[in-house]
Formats: structure tokens, sequence, C-alpha cells
């Protein structure tokens, strides 16, 4: 079924003319007039008698600028001048742009009725067009009987002429269509009136099909939907620096600042293809809405200039752009940039519009003919888990004090060139002692058909390393964002040591083909089940597994095998101390009866936590905090007890990981982050491979 276009009121006093767009219809308003010739002046307003036929079919499609261009036609019939009439409504106008007429008659009362031009005595009717037109007449079939040998039908409130077009027009007004009244008497009509059809191409596209290439005249643009079958372009946050090595995003900049910049730009093609001189007295406007405006900007694409003066068309402070067509036919180009990701008071839906404006006197406001529209969905900040293949590995250097941490550093060389993995390095003069890495930031990467490129997230937590996701990561194809807390007051929480990404999951039937979001300490715990565990295992630091272990050793004769051998300024306690402290074994047990898993393909690792206040603390370095690298695993050294010449944790960590074809490489980070209360994950960061699934195909 095609889109009804618009109404086209019918004369017979005077020949009607309208534009048409191909794959649209247009509806001959033929039935309706006024009953009496009464007017009188109120308040500003006209008020008429009532017309024998209902208002909502002929007021529910009329706009006021519809409205101003009905008068004039019929100001004649009045004994009215049209300039009188323009001033009785062009304040409304511009008061109401968006009012149907029929809801300026419910809200004010005073405008009762208008007419069309039926003559009196008319009975029935019969409408033709020319080769290039489809005209027919839909009707009530519960009120009104499709009339048998005849093409003639009766004057009924429940019939309505519509027009559709075939093919485009090579001339101006080369359709058209006559509509014939009859009266009782007989065969001839008593009264004709002509309509004078165009028929162009107008369709603003974009890649709405999400194959990464526009999609000219396509259809279904208007609402986006989700899905592998679903439709609706895509638009990215411009939140890289494609242009010089200094400055801001991109998206700050009012202006193209590349040619690399337009490949973070989604394309959109105006295509028109229309008869010459169909603008003489018609328009094209480019608009959004005031909401838009803050989320979307519009550069227009001029021919032989370079990006640099590619002009900003529309945003904040420009809603609406008229478009200059040379010759009625081709194509013009506009690059879309997105401001804003989707949040909390925004849903990442923006529109862009274009409006084919008919301008029938230069006194009168412009006549809306046409509007095509394209939704495009702002793509979302994505998090990656820690089961993507690593890219780079960010850590900081600590070179002063009891804590440095240099030995720690070229462990962590050796375990990238492992892993096959960059590894970037922040210096101490730019972390400016601030070693907690993955507190401050956090990486993901957003997507659009057409492009994709990592984004880092960084935290309000604003301490030494504040500066160093925005002057040393933000650049060509790497975005920045960030956020600060409405209250302007920053607690722990903000640091992104609490805030994680589980692999993809399905929970009771429904899949996070992207993960759920982890933060910690501030929502409720998830519930774990079976099926979230398919292709990956899940490590829980578990205190019950550590007795356990513990006890068999004991009972093994290895009571006096002692934690942190080999550490200097670190007092040990032996395997008898531990089991015989029941502070220690409560606390342990505590921490393990909240989390309350058991599920069979969730592997405990060992681990002792003592309780200080609400806070649990690992008694020794926590394995489960370690650095993931596809294949290879970067876990904080525990300093166990050792029996037969090895550390019976590390031993333990090995039997459960490394038949999973897990390498384990225990690195020493007791001095230089645990005893400052982190590990090894809390002191690194790593860029990671997307998810090959594409946002979009979600299934809500």
């Amino acid at each position: 079924m095609m889109n009804k276009q618009r109404v086209v009121h019918v004369s017979t006093k005077q020949p009607s003319y309208a534009v048409c767009v191909l794959g649209t219809e247009i509806s001959l308003d033929i039935k309706s007039y006024l009953k009496k010739r009464e007017w009188k002046e109120n308040k500003g307003y006209l008020s008429f008698s009532s017309a024998e036929f209902d208002d909502h079919l002929f007021f529910s499609l009329l706009s006021l600028q519809e409205a101003n261009w009905l008068l004039s036609q019929v100001f004649f019939e009045l004994s009215l001048i049209p300039g009188e009439l323009f001033a009785l409504f062009s304040g409304r106008g511009t008061r109401y742009p968006g009012s149907t007429f029929k809801e300026l008659m419910t809200e004010e009362g005073k405008i009762k009725s208008l007419f069309s031009s039926m003559p009196r005595g008319a009975t029935s009717f019969e409408a033709r067009g020319t080769g290039g037109l489809h005209v027919y007449v839909t009707y009530d079939p519960r009120h009104l009987p499709k009339p048998e040998g005849s093409e003639r039908w009766p004057l009924h409130a429940n019939t309505e002429v519509i027009v559709s077009l075939k093919a485009l027009s090579s001339a101006v007004n080369d359709n058209k269509v006559r509509v014939s009244y009859y009266d009782r008497t007989g065969p001839t009509p008593i009264a004709e009136a002509w309509v004078y059809i165009t028929c162009i191409a107008l369709s603003l596209d974009a890649d709405t099909s999400r194959t990464g290439t526009v999609q000219n005249y396509a259809t279904n643009k208007t609402k986006w939907t989700w899905g592998p079958d679903g439709e609706g372009a895509v638009l990215l946050v411009n939140c890289d620096r494609d242009g010089p090595s200094h400055g801001n995003m991109d998206h700050t900049y009012p202006y193209v600042r590349s040619h690399a910049d337009l490949q973070d730009l989604s394309l959109v093609i105006l295509n028109i293809n229309s008869p010459a001189g169909i603008f003489d007295n018609h328009k094209l406007m480019l608009h959004i809405s005031m909401f838009d405006a803050a989320k979307v900007r519009v550069f227009h694409a001029a021919e032989n200039t370079s990006v640099s003066h590619y002009e900003n068309i529309l945003g904040s402070d420009k809603l609406s752009y008229t478009v200059q067509p040379t010759d009625g036919r081709g194509q013009h180009t506009f690059y879309v940039e997105g401001l804003a990701f989707p949040d909390g008071d925004f849903n990442g839906l923006v529109s862009l519009n274009v409006t084919l404006l008919e301008q029938t006197s230069s006194t009168s406001p412009a006549t809306p003919v046409f509007t095509d529209t394209v939704v495009f969905h702002v793509a979302p900040w994505l998090m990656t888990p820690n089961t993507q293949r690593p890219l780079e590995i960010f850590v900081c250097s600590i070179e002063k004090g009891i804590n440095s941490n240099g030995k720690f550093l070229e462990a962590i060389k050796l375990l990238a060139r492992k892993a096959n993995c960059k590894l970037t390095i922040c210096p101490e003069v730019e972390n400016r002692g601030d070693r907690w890495i993955q507190d401050e930031m956090e990486f993901g990467y957003v997507e659009a058909p057409h492009q994709s490129f990592p984004v880092v997230f960084d935290s309000p937590r604003n301490r030494g390393l504040k500066e160093f996701p925005f002057k040393q990561i933000l650049g060509p194809d790497f975005g920045y964002v960030t956020r600060e807390p409405k209250n302007g007051r920053v607690s722990s929480l903000d640091s992104f040591g609490n805030l994680d990404v589980s692999p993809p999951v399905s929970v009771k039937g429904r899949d996070y083909s992207l993960g759920r979001i982890l933060i910690g300490s501030i929502q409720a715990p998830v519930e774990l089940y079976s099926d979230w565990l398919t292709g990956f295992r899940l490590l829980l630091a578990s205190p019950l597994a550590c007795l356990k272990l513990f006890e068999e050793k004991q009972k093994e004769g290895y009571g006096n095998a002692a934690l942190f051998e080999g550490l200097r300024r670190v007092g040990k306690i032996t395997l008898d101390e531990i089991l015989t402290d029941r502070n220690l074994r409560q606390d342990s047990k505590y921490v393990q009866r909240e989390l309350g898993l058991t599920e069979r393909d969730i592997i405990d690792i060992p681990q002792l936590f003592t309780l200080e206040g609400s806070t649990a603390t690992a008694l020794f370095p926590d394995m489960v905090n370690m650095l993931v690298l596809g294949k290879h695993l970067g876990i904080p050294k525990p300093y166990g007890p050792i029996i037969h010449g090895q550390c019976c944790l590390e031993v333990k960590v090995r039997s459960l990981l490394e038949p999973l074809g897990l390498s384990c490489t225990f690195i020493d980070d007791f001095f230089s982050y645990h005893v400052l209360l982190g590990e090894i994950h809390c002191g690194t960061n790593v860029l990671r491979e997307p998810f090959p699934f594409h946002w979009w195909n979600i299934r809500l």
C-alpha cells in the first residue's frame, strides 16, 4: 500500500495543479461545499455556517497553510480578496504551524466549515485520468455498493478519489485528471473540474539496510527496527581525532577536519528526478527537530571544494536548510555526524527530514507537499569482556619508592611477547604516581556498517592518570568519551575497576549477545546459571576451596609450611596457624555463603579473605585478579606454602587451568600492587578485539 501524500482540492471554476512524488498517492477533495454564503469577522477569524457533509472528511488532513490556499481558491464565492483572507489566518499559521484545521476548530470554536467546489444539484461523479495515472475510488461497502456497469459514483460521504502515478513526468503538468459532475436528469455532466499533476522522484537515502552502502530510493526509512532482518541507518558519534594531533574530538568542531574524518560520518544522498522548471514554484527544505539538533550535525558536500569547505547546514543552531536543485535532476550529498551517545535521557534515535514545499505566491506561506524521513540510531559504546582477543596492554611505570614496579614490568613484557600482544607503558611523568590504570579508564568500541573504531571511556576519578586517556590515547580512529557525576561528587564507585562485562550469555531463554555489564558494589548480585557458561569458564575466588586444600596438606604432615616464604618485611603464617584461626575461617565462610555458587562449570580458585568492617581483603595475592591474554594468564604470585619445592597454591591452580589449554604465568605483584589493595588486573588495562556480532542484530 502506498503512502498518502496530500489532499488536493478541485474546483470547477479553475484548474488545480499538484506535484506528486512517485510511490505516493494523492486524494482529491471533490465533495465539500458551503451551504450558505454567510460570514462574519469574529476576533480576527472567519466563522462560516455548517456544510452538509461531515467536517472530518475535508479537514483532517488540512494544515493551516493548506487552509489559506483553499480560501484563496474560493475567495470569489465570498466576494473577498485573497489578501484579507491571508491576513485573517497569518497569525494562526505562525503560532500553530503543526496544527490541523480540525484541531483549530476544536480549540477555538470559531471556524465552522469551508467548502470546495462541488456544483449545486450534483448527485454523482466520474473521475478519469491520462495514461500515466491510476485513478480509483475507495468506498465503504457497508454503506455503499459498487456501481455496476458504470464508472459513475454517487456523491456519498464514504467515497474518496485516489490518484497514484505509474511513471515519472517528462514535462510539468503532463498528467491530468478530469472529474465530471452529474445531476439526476441525464448523462451530460453539469460541470467539470481538472487537476494537472506532475510526478517526480524524490528520496532521502542512507544505508538503511546496514550493508555499508547507501540504498537509493529505499522504503521503510521512517522506522528503526532491531534484529537481523531489521532496517534503519546507523550513526557514529565522531569522538576520535582524525585532524591535527592537537585539539579536541572531531565532533566538537563545526566543520570537517580531514578526508579521514568523513569515514566516521554517515553518508546521506538526496535523489531528485523531476522535469525542468518544477522548482520555479517549489523548494526543498532539509530539517531536523529541536531535540535532535543537540544530537546530530549535517554537512553539505559541495562539488569541487575541499572537505574543510563542506558547509555545516544543520546542528545546534540550525534547524533547516534550503536545498537548491540546479536543473531538477541529480544528487545532493550530505554527511551526518553524531554528537551524543545514547544515554538515560536519549534513546539514540534521531531523524533527518526533507520536505517539498509549494510556493503559490510571495505573500502566502509555502505549503508542504511531501516529506521523506530517514531515522538513524546512534551507535552505543560497547564494552568487551576478557574472552575477546587482546590487542594492546597498557600499564604504568612506577620507578620511585618501595612500591616501585620495575620487576613487575619486566614480567609483563615477557607475557606480552608470549601472547603476541602490543605493550604500551605509561611513564611516571604522565601517570604522576598513579598506577591504577584499570580504575582510570575502560576500553570499548563503536560500530556502524561502514566504520568501527575503539573508544576509551575515561572515568571521573581524576587522579594522576586523568590526562592520559585524552592526551595519549585519543587520536585517529581512536575515540574518547567521559562522564562526570551529576552532583559533582566522585566516589570509589566511579572508578572503573568496579566496571566489567560478562562474555555473551543466555539467561532464562534470553540472549545477551554482547554480554551483561557488571558494576561492583552498587548492583544486586547477578544470578549465575549453567547456561551462562557455554564456551567459557568462570573463576571464583573460593575460601572453602583454599581451606580444603590447606587441610589436605596439614593431614599430609605439612602443617608447618608457611605463607610468604622469601618475602622480606612480611610476617609468615603457617598452615596450622591459619586452620586454627577461628576469625579467619569465619570471615572466609561468610564471603563464600554470601556468593552461594555451586555450579559445576565454575572453577574454585583457592583464596582466603579477612574482614575489616564490611570490606573483604585478600590475605595473600588474589589469583582471580589476573590478566587474561587469550590462552595466556598473568596470575598474581600467591606466595603460598612451599611443599616439595613448589608453592602448593600455584600447583593447585595449574592443575585446574592448564588442562583447559591455558598457560599460567605467576607474576610477583606483592609490594607493587597487593599491599596497596590491588592486583595485576587493577594495574593493567587491555584493548580487545570487538565482537563479531553486530549490535543492531539484537532481537528485542
